[in-house]
């Protein structure tokens, strides 16, 4: 048995699953496939794979009952790859506990590249060492025992929200955080849906760590879904 990979595939267009399967294969990846939802929710309990590539229009369930039923055991890393382009539904598939979203047409460049975030962030999470204390990223610097934030050597003044909302994308780094996902975390659920604050403090943080928060280097804006921060 080798140390590859094991991929989930559930895409019920078999000429995209083949397109998958065969570029997965030959990165060296293993990998299991199907067409239906139930089955995917078995399989992953049963091979217990390493990521799950997750189509949303599937025709026995609908995607987003996989996830949710995914993720009341398993934390596996979960990529939506489907044609579904409102943002609402992109909005509920990451609240649910998707980890990325892709949408149809894509580029398997993208796809690999997504996947290779997904597993390094899966690792990381399994990792009791790994970015508890510090977590660089291209010159920035988080230090979270000294609760200190650096760009190229040069200390960043934080508010306590901001440097909230810097630790909680850098726990996440290379994962898409919806509004609401920062919301709760942050504030807790009593501010619902509001996102005008977190879109000022967010503003003001972008303003301390980018040279041009206009051409951001580090935090992402994923329009109408939420924030990312890059992690290599």
């Amino acid at each position: 048995m080798d140390n590859k990979p094991y991929i989930l595939v559930v895409e019920d267009d078999r000429p995209i699953r083949n397109f998958i399967t065969a570029s997965l294969k030959a990165q060296g990846f293993n990998y299991i496939e199907t067409e239906k939802g139930i089955e995917a929710i078995a399989l992953s309990m049963s091979h217990k794979p390493d990521l799950i590539i997750l189509d949303l229009g599937l025709p026995d369930i609908d995607g987003i009952n996989v996830i949710t039923k995914v993720r009341e055991w398993s934390k596996i890393p979960i990529i939506i790859v489907s044609a579904r382009e409102n943002e609402r539904q992109k909005i509920e598939a990451l609240d649910k506990g998707a980890d990325d979203y892709l949408t149809k047409p894509f580029g398997i460049g993208e796809l690999l590249a997504r996947i290779r975030v997904s597993l390094r962030h899966s690792v990381t999470n399994t990792s009791e060492n790994k970015n508890t204390e510090i977590f660089k990223v291209k010159g920035l610097v988080v230090d979270f025992n000294k609760r200190k934030v650096s760009i190229d050597d040069e200390d960043i003044h934080l508010t306590p929200i901001e440097y909230k909302i810097m630790a909680l994308l850098c726990k996440y780094a290379g994962k898409v955080l919806t509004h609401n996902f920062i919301i709760n975390e942050i504030w807790g659920a009593a501010l619902g849906n509001e996102t005008q604050s977190l879109r000022v403090f967010m503003a003001s943080l972008r303003r301390k760590i980018e040279k041009n928060p206009a051409q951001p280097q580090y935090i992402y804006t994923e329009v109408g879904v939420g924030y990312r921060l890059i992690d290599d």
